[in-house]
C-alpha cells in the first residue's frame, strides 16, 4: 500500500534495539523500551505558513532520525508497524 503523510507528517519505520546488553543479558520483550530511532519511509509536502506558502520539509525518505521517546503515534500497514509523527517531533537525523 502506498501512503503518504499530509502537511508536516513523516511516517517512521523504527528501528529495534539489540536484545542483549554490552555485558551479554538478554532483555525479554515486556522490559524493552520503545525504539527512538527510525528510518523515514515517507514525509508530506510541508506545513504552510501564514501567506499560504509551503515550508520545506527538512528530513527526507531514507535519512535516519532520533525522535523523542513518547513522540508520535504508532500504526499498521500491510502487517509492518510504523510510526507517524510529526517533523517538529524529530531531535535531528544521524549520519
Amino acid at each position: 500500500m502506498l501512503f503518504t503523510p499530509l502537511h508536516d507528517r513523516v511516517l517512521v519505520r523504527l528501528i529495534e534495539s539489540d536484545e542483549k546488553t554490552s555485558g551479554g543479558l538478554i532483555i525479554p520483550d515486556t522490559a524493552k523500551e520503545k525504539p527512538q530511532e527510525g528510518e523515514v519511509v515517507s514525509v508530506g509536502a510541508g506545513a504552510k505558513d501564514e501567506a499560504g506558502a509551503r515550508i520545506a520539509m527538512d528530513v527526507k525518505a531514507g535519512d535516519k532520525i532520533l525522535f523523542g521517546k513518547w513522540s508520535g503515534t504508532e500504526i499498521k500497514i500491510d502487517g509492518e508497524e510504523l510510526m507517524i509523527m510529526k517533523e517538529s517531533d524529530i531531535l535531528g537525523i544521524m549520519a
